[in-house]
């Protein structure tokens, strides 16, 4: 090596080093140590007298005080008349009648057959409607698959009681988000 490249490799982290050391702080010194360790007394001062203030504080008049009356008043109970005016009424007729266009929500089915074969789909499809009538079931077919889906459920926990219910029915069972009718019968 270089006998520039090594002066050069050493001078620059002995200068970062004592740009460092120049930035610290340090400690007061002394002007010239004192060789008497003897006690000299401090002079106390003399407490100052306390500074009177009452003349900046503010001064409040005392609050006038109320004649209490000697028997409560009797307060009457008004009923309510129309309790909802007629532009609220409004707004709800116009809130329902577009309320009543809705078809669809998003909502939960079951999944309870995957395959290939339209008779299995057929026979796992007239059990569950064999036991529980008032379900609706949806199959799709997209060739050569074949789904078979039940029940239109608004509420996970909706799907999930149905789920329990046809557990021994259908080999598979699954649980799909997805839009469903909402049933308008009254």
């Amino acid at each position: 090596m270089n006998r520039p490249v090594l002066k050069i490799l050493l001078v620059t982290p002995l200068l970062a080093l004592a740009a460092c050391a120049g930035t610290a702080a340090q400690a007061p010194r002394a002007s010239a140590p004192s060789t008497d360790t003897t006690r000299k007394p401090v002079a106390t001062a003399a407490p100052l007298p306390a500074e009177d203030v009452t003349k900046y504080r503010p001064v409040f008049a005392a609050p006038k005080t109320v004649p209490v009356a000697a028997a409560p008043a009797v307060k009457t109970a008004v009923p309510p008349t129309n309790a909802v005016n007629a532009q609220v009424e409004q707004r709800l007729r116009d809130q329902a009648y577009t309320n009543q266009n809705v078809k669809y929500a998003q909502g939960y089915r079951l999944l309870v057959y995957l395959g290939l074969e339209r008779d299995q789909v057929m026979a796992i499809r007239r059990s569950i409607i064999g036991r529980y009538p008032d379900e609706t079931d949806y199959i799709t077919f997209k060739s050569p698959v074949y789904r078979l889906y039940i029940g239109d459920y608004l509420t996970k926990l909706d799907a999930a009681r149905a789920m329990a219910r046809l557990r021994g029915l259908t080999p598979k069972l699954e649980l799909e988000a997805t839009q469903v009718l909402l049933n308008k019968n009254p």
